[in-house]
């Protein structure tokens, strides 16, 4: 098994971001079937779950979060929350966070005249890109880090905007030749990128936030009724955004080697984890091998 090191609360077993062998068969997946999981859950009463939307479950109980993660030898899991396809372990583990990016880009309505602007920040930004470009879409990265860029222009990213070294909105703006992007996705969480979010897109754009600020948000207003913009949220995934992430890591077009930062045993996870608790930036995948 491979799992992702992932901050939570505490205590509690870690391990979010999941890929193993089925060892029980199913009606479904064969014994030996190289998995990926889906670390959601769902309570399927809620009105969210009958609307058919499980992603924004009032009552998800997360792997590594809310319940107990998969960092341990043997877990037990739903038929309906598994996803096989011909990819290796370490590759399979990968799927869960884009999966998170591919559902925030069809809840931007992402088509390929549209230009989208990215604030994103973490490995879960590359499947923004991914996703965007699978749509022929023009995409521009922002980001603080720019060895992260780097590797966003290599994924294809049209242009990238490094923060520290450029005037965002001016430059999203030459970009666009003045009109700014058609869909803007936030993954940031900063007061900051809410507000240019709004600020920058066109009229008549699409606002997609997937990070959350930890303090309130002021906007001008105005700006939601003049552009007429639509602005949502996106949580989690559905079952469909793992289908089309799956396709994209089979047809390799996904950075596998850019994305795994590190792959150690269970032995050395708790200094890998000291590592990776003091320098965060420094980490865009570690995988966890835990062999039984």
């Amino acid at each position: 098994m491979r799992v992702e090191i992932l901050s939570s609360f505490t205590p509690r077993v870690i391990g979010h971001e999941v890929a193993a062998t089925v060892f029980s068969a199913s009606r479904k997946y064969p014994a030996g079937t190289g998995v990926t999981v889906s670390p959601y859950g769902r309570c399927g009463v809620c009105p969210s779950c009958l609307r058919h939307r499980p992603d924004t479950c009032k009552h998800n109980q997360t792997l590594g979060v809310q319940r107990d993660g998969a960092l341990t030898e043997w877990i037990s899991m739903p038929e309906s929350g598994l996803y096989a396809a011909n990819l290796p372990l370490a590759e399979l583990c990968l799927v869960e966070p884009p999966t998170v990016w591919s559902h925030a880009v069809s809840r931007g309505r992402v088509t390929a005249s549209d230009t989208v602007l990215v604030f994103e920040s973490g490995g879960i930004g590359l499947g923004a890109v991914v996703g965007t470009l699978s749509r022929g879409a023009s995409v521009t990265a922002v980001h603080l880090d720019r060895k992260k860029l780097e590797i966003v222009r290599g994924l294809g990213a049209h242009e990238t905007i490094e923060v520290a070294e450029e005037d965002v909105a001016l430059r999203v703006l030459e970009l666009t030749n003045n009109r700014g992007p058609d869909v803007v996705v936030e993954a940031v969480g900063s007061v900051e990128t809410f507000r240019q979010a709004v600020e920058l897109v066109a009229f008549a754009g699409r606002v997609v936030h997937i990070g959350s600020a930890k303090q309130p948000v002021s906007y001008e207003t105005k700006l939601f009724v003049q552009k007429e913009l639509d602005i949502v949220g996106s949580r989690n995934e559905l079952a469909t955004d793992f289908l089309d992430v799956i396709s994209i890591l089979e047809a390799e077009r996904f950075p596998i080697a850019s994305a795994i930062s590190a792959v150690e045993g269970i032995d050395e996870a708790p200094a890998m984890l000291e590592r990776w608790s003091s320098s965060p930036g420094s980490f865009t995948k570690i995988l966890i091998e835990v062999d039984v």
